[in-house]
């Protein structure tokens, strides 16, 4: 199977997700990679998202060969380039700008096809998120999730995570940046301060540049002041990277709302699980 986005999953397909990811961490599917062969495509700026998948495929005993998401903005179709690729490979990970290369990827493929990040969504950074959550907090499911921000790539992946899990999924930002969905586990607000106070995990993502203002920081920033107006308990996750003074003060990074740098240690795992799913399904 490919994984392009995550409302393609099931809830089963989730838990199982976490199940492998349990596994793997105990030590289990070790060598489940020897001799298998993964194609990444990844801009040189890519630091946590392909480290762990790098790591992680090593670390069960695959290899990698990586490219430059501009090798598929040549003329070949890629319909081709896939074609052949897999006469060499077991998987194929992207990260690019455009969804529907991706997409269209996967369409002509025989092999798993994994999306590692565009600018539409970013389902293997929050399937490892909501992991994480999991595991510090039993009721993960029956918690408040707010994303504080534009809807962007982030903020979709979410939404497409509630939808999937069944999750209450609010959003906070200006008028006119809200997703355009119906769903009933989506809910749009323009008041921060209204809804933090219900808001179990607060989520942020770095800011587009026409809302780093002194204007927009003032009302949207997740400060320390906010973070304690949360129920108890409640955790801040800023998607890195993250700016303190602009989405989030360094106040609030600084205190123990903030998930931590730990928190990130399962991308890792999970990402692995997505991995053996995909070759399994």
């Amino acid at each position: 199977m490919n994984l392009l986005d995550i409302d393609g999953l099931s809830c089963s397909d989730i838990f199982n997700i976490f199940r492998l990811t349990d596994e793997i961490k105990t030590g289990m599917h070790k060598n489940f990679l020897i001799g298998k062969t993964f194609i990444l495509f990844f801009p040189e700026s890519s630091l946590r998202t392909r480290i762990s998948f790098e790591r992680g495929i090593k670390d069960l005993g695959g290899e990698c060969i990586i490219f430059p998401p501009e090798a598929l903005d040549k003329k070949e179709q890629l319909t081709d380039v896939i074609k052949y690729i897999e006469n060499w490979a077991h998987g194929v990970i992207v990260r690019h700008s455009d969804f529907l290369k991706i997409t269209e990827l996967a369409r002509h493929s025989n092999i798993p096809v994994i999306n590692a990040m565009t600018t539409v969504n970013h389902p293997c950074e929050i399937l490892s998120d909501l992991y994480a959550i999991s595991k510090r907090r039993e009721q993960y499911q029956n918690l408040t999730y707010t994303f504080v921000g534009p809807g962007g790539n982030i903020c979709r992946s979410w939404l497409n995570a509630a939808e999937v899990m069944d999750l209450k999924f609010n959003h906070v930002c200006l008028k006119g940046h809200e997703m355009s969905c119906d769903s009933k586990n989506y809910k749009f607000y323009t008041d921060l301060n209204e809804v933090i106070i219900f808001s179990d995990v607060v989520l942020t993502d770095s800011l587009p540049d026409e809302l780093r203002n002194e204007q927009y920081i003032a009302k949207y920033q997740i400060t320390l002041e906010r973070m304690k107006m949360a129920p108890k308990g409640a955790m801040l996750n800023p998607c890195p990277p993250f700016f303190r003074s602009e989405e989030v003060s360094e106040e609030a990074i600084s205190s123990e709302y903030f998930v931590g740098y730990t928190f990130k240690e399962d991308l890792l795992f999970v990402q692995q699980a997505v991995i053996m799913q995909c070759l399994l399904t």
